[in-house]
């Protein structure tokens, strides 16, 4: 992980200077502020801002200052029924702002979810450094020969170390090329809008990242799954450790409804029903496709 001077000066002058305040604090929260957490082998994420806590959700949702919004096991209570029953705005109510560095290829998967408010470090303006994503060895996999968009073995010996070396090496011979383009040693030099393009997709951005929390969630409940790529994964769980010290409450309903709960059809509710009667119940029989009866045999079998 590498910040720039500037960046650390301004970390440390922020943590140097507390203001009193009249918002709500999560203390959980504060602890994370400006700090940046390391991300794979160059990037981070850090938190800049945030607004509200479990209790801006709760009021949120009674639209009230009355006395019941103190009350823990009530505020608990509610946030469970707001998320098993899919309510969405009072989790809007909370918003947190993100500094993140990560590879460009992670940053195209990244901004799929079109529900932040997003600015990039512009290469069109600034020259990029000198720093790019190389796998480590136990992340250095085969194409999968079961899923088209996984992973497959781990590589191993001779062939990792020849996937490692065209990676480094294509890595910096790009670069090479994108200094000279920009030398203006007795020529003219290419623009740096245009020079950028040559750059490889595991090179190092930078972006402000701000999103609300029932946004964050459905970023957090596709990115932290198992199943997510490594390199955007990583993040997410970086990101929800964060999220965890932020809103206990609300992560611990999202991790028990989303991210350790499932949805079921109607079809689904129905083979269900049926199975708990003693009735035998096969793929034929019970109004499902191959696929998905395999991902309920997968939860229920």
């Amino acid at each position: 992980m590498s910040l720039t001077p500037e960046q650390l000066a301004e970390i440390e002058t922020a943590r140097a200077n507390p203001r009193p305040t009249l918002r709500a604090v999560s203390e959980g929260m504060e602890a994370h502020l400006y700090r940046a957490h390391p991300v794979l082998d160059h990037g981070f994420v850090r938190v800049v801002d945030y607004m509200g806590d479990d209790s801006a959700i709760v009021q949120a949702a009674r639209v009230s200052y009355g006395a019941g919004t103190k009350h823990v096991s009530n505020d608990e209570g509610l946030i469970r029924y707001l998320m098993r029953h899919w309510h969405s705005s009072p989790f809007e109510m909370c918003e947190v702002k993100l500094h993140v560095k990560l590879p460009v290829f992670v940053a195209r998967q990244w901004i799929r979810h079109r529900t932040a408010n997003v600015n990039e470090y512009s290469a069109r303006y600034s020259i990029l450094d000198r720093e790019f994503y190389i796998p480590a060895p136990e992340h250095l996999a085969a194409q999968s020969k079961v899923n088209n968009q996984g992973r497959g073995e781990v590589l191993e010996g001779p062939e990792a170390a020849r996937v490692l070396d065209l990676l480094k090496s294509d890595a910096n011979r790009a670069y090479d090329h994108y200094e000279e383009m920009l030398s203006q040693e007795g020529q003219q030099g290419l623009a740096r809008e245009l020079a950028r393009m040559n750059l490889p997709a595991n090179v190092y951005t930078q972006w402000y990242w701000k999103t609300d929390l029932h946004n964050l969630f459905h970023f957090l409940r596709l990115r932290a799954d198992p199943h997510a790529q490594y390199e955007i994964r990583i993040y997410a769980e970086t990101i929800a450790a964060c999220v965890r010290d932020w809103v206990p409450l609300a992560y611990a309903a999202f991790e028990d409804y989303r991210m350790g709960g499932t949805t079921l059809s109607a079809k689904a509710i129905a083979v269900l029903k049926r199975r708990l009667t003693g009735e035998t119940v096969t793929q034929e029989s019970s109004g499902l496709s191959k696929g998905e009866w395999r991902e309920f045999e997968a939860l229920w079998g």
